[in-house]
């Protein structure tokens, strides 16, 4: 009797990996069909051949868009199992008895499977690469292959440096993931995966839509949303089909993540549209427009396959009825895997171009030369810039979520350190929104003023918001013994070597002081201005070195090493002083920095490009005053209230202690009475028994 369940456990078992090969059959059926008929219907592979103009040949013309499909599948796949190990699967306690959360068995799984998908992943994207190759310069695969242009060629291409990077990474994750067991392995894994999305679709049409920054932040939160939504749906269809465990619990999961996917695929998509489309009519009248459409549609049929998991198959799950959730996640990964084949083929299908002739400045900036500089423009010429726009809502939303969560349960939280991180918020959109992110990238003075808000002004309010000790306050413990929710992985990170190491106050002075003098003096400042992706990272960069400085400074906040108040001024005042020193060696130049760039988009009411700068130098020196200002009173407000604290902690200790003090006194007092009452009652017994003695020898 004992072999029928080992059988029919191997039956099932089995049957499992019939239904999961079957799955992948139809979503990679569906991704290669979707794609075949968006390319038609696109017109992508019926280019016309003009005479005297090199061509690839039909077999590049299937060939880069499948292998760009495979690509795009295995990446989301590579995401989502790893996505699967860190954060859908619950972990276990360790097993020497301390409360370190490990990876379980299925996580360690998916890890290993997330390694081959990595593998797939990088030999997809090095076709990838010799496809691009041989379409860019209109020559077969083969001649590609044989010959130098291949090796010639990708560094020269950014399509080529993309998609090398992309090999590289793609390649490091699947050798790690062989043997990482650890959570925050497995964490840097994905991040590292999250990374090597993002170099191919920043080098397509969104390098060279009409509001770059805004098409490049779009297409990048697009392809960071899709890639979880999708791979993620497939491991746990994975995991269903197999029937493991805890598929509830992963599901659920997933659930809400999917949601908050579905919301930035949606917002991101109709975002790219509109920068690359600003007429509407162009959906219905091009062949870009249409493919878009259909996209439009597919995205509205996954939202309604979200809608009927949550509302019919997750309540199966927990009536331990898997099947219906499978046959649902099988269905909506083939759709997914169709859509994400359409957005190849949109990808191949040149969009419309503009109406209006571009102006050279237009084609660099992503907008029209703007008037003279005043201070009234400055204020209402807002440039919109998404991604500092998605940083303040996200930023700002979940502060609010935190202290409304407080005040619900009934805890207290400052509503000074409320508005310090509004007001810090606020001034990162006046920095990168108004009047001053429009002439920024054309006048050094107005950059640096930019530079100088978002890397010592900003900083200060958003460290004094204190959002760590919130979020620490305001997040739940994960529900299960040893696994590891927001607030875990919150505290891991602040106990991490990595933290103990950048939060140190010589690294984070470093990071402050040094990168501004490497960025300016150096080609890297004319590289990011010509890149738009380098001037949000540039921007970014700013603004988190001044956090991390002024959070070693005065910040609230836990962390792993905390000056004390004579040190920090000291620190200030040694600090400072660099920044005094910049301004100097600006407003000396005896060349400006970045001259091609300037040169390229002097405005006509401006000065010369070295009188400009040295009024960015200036702003440099004298802006130093102002946050030297605002941290001294920081300082001496947090100095004083520790005093105070500290005060009453040794007053309260004093207390104890001489009410100990007392209470061992009075404690004395009584053993003393005691004392004497017993010695009284003992000489009393004596003189009784002598008194009786006395008597007895009368009689």
């Amino acid at each position: 009797m004992s072999g029928v369940p080992v059988n029919r456990a191997a039956a099932a078992k089995t049957g499992g990996g019939l239904d999961i090969a079957r799955a992948a059959m139809v979503a990679v059926a569906a991704g290669v069909a979707g794609l075949v008929v968006a390319l038609v219907l696109g017109g992508a592979v019926a280019e016309k051949i003009i005479p005297g103009l090199g061509d690839a040949g039909t077999v590049t013309r299937w060939g880069l868009p499948l292998s760009r499909l495979a690509m795009n599948l295995t990446a989301a796949v590579t995401v989502g199992a790893l996505i699967a190990a860190v954060a859908l699967l619950p972990m276990t306690a360790g097993a020497t008895g301390k409360d370190r959360p490990r990876l379980g068995d299925d996580a360690i799984g998916y890890l290993r499977a997330g390694s081959w998908m990595a593998a797939a992943w990088a030999a997809s994207a090095a076709a990838t690469l010799v496809f691009t190759v041989a379409d860019v310069l209109g020559q077969p695969v083969g001649q590609i292959i044989g010959g130098n242009e291949l090796s010639s060629y990708v560094g020269q291409l950014p399509q080529g440096t993309a998609l090398m990077l992309v090999v590289l990474l793609a390649v490091v994750v699947a050798l790690l993931a062989r043997t990482t067991t650890t959570p925050a392995a497995a964490a840097g894994l994905l991040a590292l995966s999250a990374i090597a999305l993002l170099p191919p679709p920043l080098t397509g049409h969104s390098s060279s839509a009409g509001n770059h920054s805004v098409a490049v932040t779009g297409v990048a939160l697009h392809v960071l949303a899709i890639a979880p939504w999708v791979g993620g749906l497939a491991i746990v269809g994975v995991h269903a089909l197999s029937k493991r465990d805890r598929l509830g619990v992963m599901a659920e999961r997933f659930s809400r993540m999917a949601l908050w996917c579905y919301i930035v695929v949606g917002a991101s998509g109709l975002i790219n549209v509109i920068a690359r489309m600003p007429d509407p009519a162009e959906l219905f009248s091009t062949n870009y427009g249409r493919l878009a459409l259909g996209k439009i549609v597919a995205f509205a049929a996954l939202g309604w396959f979200g809608w009927w998991h949550r509302r019919r198959t997750l309540p199966a799950l927990t009536e331990r009825r898997p099947g219906a959730f499978a046959r649902l996640a099988t269905v909506e990964v083939a759709v997914m895997a169709a859509t994400m084949g359409l957005a190849v083929a949109l990808a191949r299908t040149a969009p419309p171009a503009p109406l209006t002739e571009e102006s050279a400045v237009k084609a660099l900036i992503g907008y029209d030369m703007p008037p003279a500089l005043t201070p009234a423009r400055l204020a209402t010429l807002w440039q919109f810039d998404l991604f500092f726009a998605a940083l303040v809502l996200v930023l700002g939303g979940l502060y609010l979520a935190g202290v409304v969560r407080m005040r619900r349960r009934g805890d207290r939280w400052s509503p000074g350190r409320t508005a310090a991180w509004l007001v810090g918020l606020v001034t990162i959109l006046v920095a990168t929104q108004t009047g001053v992110a429009t002439y920024s990238p054309i006048l050094f003075s107005v950059h640096m003023a930019q530079h100088m808000v978002l890397n010592m002004l900003a900083p200060i309010f958003l460290v004094m918001g204190a959002p760590v000790t919130l979020a620490l306050r305001a997040l739940k413990p994960a529900a299960v013994r040893g696994d590891r929710g927001p607030r875990e992985w919150l505290t891991a990170a602040l106990h991490s070597r990595a933290t103990a190491f950048i939060a140190h106050p010589a690294v984070a002075t470093l990071l402050f002081v040094v990168s501004t003098f490497v960025l300016y003096f150096t080609p890297l400042f004319e590289a990011a201005m010509r890149n738009h992706l380098g001037h949000i990272a540039m921007s970014a960069h700013f603004l988190a070195a001044g956090t991390l400085f002024f959070w070693v400074l005065i910040g609230v906040d836990p962390a792993p090493r905390k000056l004390p108040y004579p040190g920090r001024i000291l620190l200030l005042f040694v600090t400072m002083p660099f920044h005094a020193f910049f301004g100097i060696a600006l407003m000396n130049l005896g060349e400006p920095l970045a001259r091609a760039w300037y040169t390229a988009v002097d405005p006509p009411w401006g000065t010369s490009l070295i009188k400009d700068q040295h009024t960015g130098g200036a702003i440099a020196w004298g802006f130093g005053e102002i946050p030297t200002f605002i941290v001294l009173l920081a300082l001496a407000f947090q100095w004083y209230f520790d005093d105070q604290r500290q005060a009453k902690r040794e007053d309260r200790q004093a207390d104890r202690a001489e009410q100990r003090r007392a209470d061992g006194e009075a404690a004395g007092i009584v053993g003393e009475i005691a004392e004497d009452d017993e010695l009284g009652a003992y000489n009393a017994r004596l003189a009784k028994l002598a008194e009786r003695d006395e008597r007895s020898g009368r009689s």
